[in-house]
């Protein structure tokens, strides 16, 4: 049973570690952090990319890699669509969005441009070839194989860096 002082003092202490938190910037975030699924709650910018930037960064991501994947380290579906690459023996690159700075804002950028917001999001030769189950499919069906080996061969010509420059070879 708690007696009027203890309460009153109980709500005073609270009050004063909520007044500690506003005064140092980070009462929002505080309180922002039980709700959101990802780790993104600080930024190498003040206020982190723009939405302009993040969808410039995503297109340079994929136009300069024959493969990428937009992850997360948690999805299971995430990790089938690795496993599929790693099956056949395909270089990639990987964004993990819940290890980014801007990964909810980039994880925006991409749902305006491919349509969807869940991950992954998979690209090959610079278009969008869906989620996990979209990429396990194409590869069931013998059409991933070729997509990536035209990547592989138009990237190989032009040297450049990352996933795309690298010999692809189907595992046999």
């Amino acid at each position: 049973m708690f007696y009027p002082g203890q309460i009153r003092s109980c709500f005073v202490a609270v009050c004063s570690v909520f007044a500690m938190f506003f005064q140092a910037g980070c009462l929002r975030s505080l309180l922002w952090t039980g709700c959101r699924r990802m780790g993104n709650l600080t930024s190498s910018h003040p206020r982190g990319l723009s939405s302009t930037a993040c969808l410039q960064y995503v297109q340079d991501v994929v136009s300069q890699n024959c493969v990428v994947i937009f992850s997360k380290t948690t999805c299971p579906y995430c990790k089938m669509a690795k496993n599929v690459f790693n099956e056949i023996g395909a270089t990639y690159k990987v964004i993990e969005l819940d290890e980014h700075n801007d990964g909810r804002s980039l994880q925006e950028a991409l749902a305006q441009m491919t349509g969807a917001r869940t991950v992954p999001r998979v690209f090959v030769n610079g278009h969008c070839i869906g989620g996990g189950s979209d990429t396990k499919q194409l590869h069931q069906q013998g059409k991933l194989v070729p997509l990536i080996e035209q990547c592989a061969s138009c990237c190989a010509a032009t040297g450049s860096e990352g996933s795309g420059g690298r010999q692809f070879e189907a595992a046999k």
